[in-house]
């Protein structure tokens, strides 16, 4: 008698185990996530002129990105340096570091036009895509930042940036880049 109710309390310990996983997987290690990207790029950037203005104006640039691994790849460094044909250049890099105890990355960008640093992005890959957000200041005025990277081929990454100024209800697409590796 004992041993069959040990032996039924322990099936009902296991698929309650077994539910509790399904419902909340264990964390992924992500530290790799970025390896994919490590390299030299040729990046085509569409970017919006006048975000959170109606505005509906992009403007082209085509550069280069370089993607250094550091800290084992767990780290990595983009600069970017892309020119438009009117003549504006962009020139900037992204910190990417991964959190081991939280397995997320953030994303600190920064480039020389200001020379200020943007607030940290968060996020994680799933499913092959890369999703990111976090707060930041536009024109004076809070926002809620998104950044999406997501594969187009084997050697075809996209990039996709939006503003929301309604905490995530509607988003503004403003930086589309396509990065080929070259």
């Amino acid at each position: 008698m004992i041993r069959t109710f040990l032996a039924a309390a322990a099936l009902l310990f296991a698929l309650q185990a077994a539910a509790d996983m399904t419902a909340n997987p264990a964390p992924r290690d992500g530290s790799h996530d970025f390896d994919f990207e490590i390299g030299a790029w040729k990046t085509h950037l569409r970017l919006l002129k006048r975000p959170l203005a109606g505005s509906t104006e992009w403007v082209e640039y085509e550069g280069t990105s370089v993607v250094r691994g550091v800290l084992g790849n767990r780290a990595n460094i983009v600069e970017l340096d892309v020119q438009a044909k009117a003549g504006s250049r962009i020139q900037g890099a992204s910190l990417r570091l991964y959190e081991p105890q939280a397995h997320r990355w953030t994303l600190n960008f920064f480039n020389v036009n200001d020379g200020q640093l943007t607030s940290p992005m968060a996020g994680e890959f799933r499913d092959g895509t890369g999703t990111f957000f976090g707060p930041d200041v536009f024109n004076g005025k809070a926002i809620l930042v998104r950044f999406v990277i997501a594969k187009v081929t084997a050697d075809t990454y996209r990039f996709e940036q939006a503003f929301s100024t309604d905490a995530g209800r509607t988003w503004e697409v403003n930086w589309i880049a396509t990065d080929t590796r070259s």
